[in-house]
């Protein structure tokens, strides 16, 4: 259990670093745009994330 959370954390940890590696104008334009999002815009992306990642959770198994 605890070996698959490290490597869940690790897989995260490199698809998180993907844009900003690849194309960091636009990982920063980007990320300028969710600054001027309300409270409630950021918590959709927050939850269709959530729900995102239990959906491909859910399908792997």
């Amino acid at each position: 259990m605890k070996s698959t959370f490290l490597l869940a954390l690790g897989l995260m940890l490199v698809l998180e670093g993907l844009m900003p590696l690849l194309v960091p104008q636009a990982w920063r334009d980007t990320f300028k745009r969710m600054i001027e999002f309300k409270d409630g815009q950021l918590r959709f992306v927050g939850l269709m994330s959530v729900v995102g990642g239990l959906l491909i959770i859910w399908l792997s198994k």
